[in-house]
């Protein structure tokens, strides 16, 4: 797994293995500029190993690599946009059409990785943890690798009207990566893939789902070309593929909960949820450490 992760005054990029973390000579963003063949000498390459108890894990994204995501590739997600909206047909629509439907979801400074926060809107009233396997992209469009994506999204603010999503899904603590990247050959069947979500409050399960990567009506090719497409990503992109577990309209994250996704080969992304735009200052804040996130 390939990993960012913050060592004593520095973040570095390392690959994890049984006897620790080796650190490689690029950031993500700049492996993410190669292209696969090279991306791949360079993540195999050999050094001496941190132990693992010395680093502290960051989110998997750095410098100008962004976020994306795709709505409407399973057919849960289909009858879930549906039953919470004012205008139903348009849901319908995008899941028949060719064109599938992507919009930005974070800039790399705006991502929580494993362990960090995640956030719900103040002024929504249902907001919900959506379980995604997100897509590792270089410059040229390849899939370099997997990761597991929590695109948190209130149901209730573009319920009201499609027209909101970009206030549904983007703002800060709407997007965890993590923890790390799984590269592409390491998974030979992404569509076998499971998923599985628990949210627990007070150190119990509340709410729990599963699904599988096979479930999805769209390709994941088919999703990378469309994005890049007429769109250039000089240092990659992530691509969130959408979600096939969605709880029902009766429930809602608070703040308190804990959200835990787990993906076959990818690991396990767990976040704690906070309420409103407050507790996620700490990310805007230019003076921490890690401030290059």
């Amino acid at each position: 797994m390939l990993i960012r992760f913050a060592h004593r005054d520095t973040v570095q990029v390392g690959r994890l293995t049984g006897g620790g973390v080796v650190p490689l000579a690029e950031t993500m963003h700049e492996l993410l500029a190669l292209p696969l063949a090279e991306f791949t000498d360079r993540v195999r390459a050999g050094g001496e190993p941190l132990p693992r108890e010395r680093i502290r894990l960051l989110p998997p994204v750095d410098g100008r690599t962004e976020v994306w995501a795709a709505g409407v590739t399973y057919r849960r997600s289909r009858a879930a946009r549906v039953a919470e909206s004012a205008m139903a047909s348009v849901y319908d629509l995008v899941y028949d059409a060719e064109r599938p439907e992507l919009f930005f979801k974070a800039a790399a400074w705006r991502v929580v990785g494993d362990g960090e926060p995640v956030a719900v809107r103040a002024d929504s009233t249902v907001n919900v943890p959506e379980p995604e396997l997100a897509l590792v992209l270089n410059a040229y469009g390849e899939i370099v690798g997997y990761t597991i994506c929590d695109d948190v999204s209130s149901r209730s603010i573009e319920g009201e009207n499609p027209l909101y999503l970009p206030q549904a899904k983007v703002y800060a603590g709407s997007c965890a990566l993590g923890p790390g990247i799984t590269p592409a050959w390491q998974v030979p069947d992404p569509a076998a893939l499971g998923i599985a979500m628990t949210v627990s409050r007070a150190g119990a399960p509340v709410w729990s789902g599963t699904a599988t990567v096979g479930q999805m009506k769209r390709g994941l090719a088919e999703l990378a070309r469309y994005l890049y497409r007429e769109e250039h990503f000089p240092h990659g992109a992530v691509l969130s593929t959408g979600t096939g577990i969605v709880p029902g309209l009766d429930f809602t994250l608070a703040a308190g909960d804990t959200v835990t996704i787990e993906i076959d080969q990818l690991g396990t992304l767990t976040n704690p949820v906070v309420a409103g735009k407050a507790g996620m200052a700490w990310l805007a804040d230019p003076g921490r450490p890690d401030g290059a996130r």
